[in-house]
């Protein structure tokens, strides 16, 4: 249990990270083409859709390799 909690942290501090670099590079994740976003007088709505497609895709992949390269 313990090197699934060390593992799983390792992994969300390297997204944290990638996040970051991303945001300096100006690569708009949450901003693209096909997010949704409403903003009334007293309430806003915001929902990244293809920005949830796009991370689907990429996390699929990736787990997609690691689950060939580990046979």
């Amino acid at each position: 249990m313990g090197k699934l909690l060390i593992t799983a942290g390792g992994v969300l501090v390297l997204i944290g990270v990638i996040v970051q670099l991303a945001g300096r590079a100006n690569v708009p994740l949450g901003r693209l083409p096909g997010d949704i976003a409403y903003r009334g007088k007293s309430t806003a709505f915001f929902f990244p859709i293809t920005t949830c497609i796009i991370l689907s895709i990429l996390l699929s992949l990736i787990i997609w390799l690691v689950n060939r390269f580990m046979r």
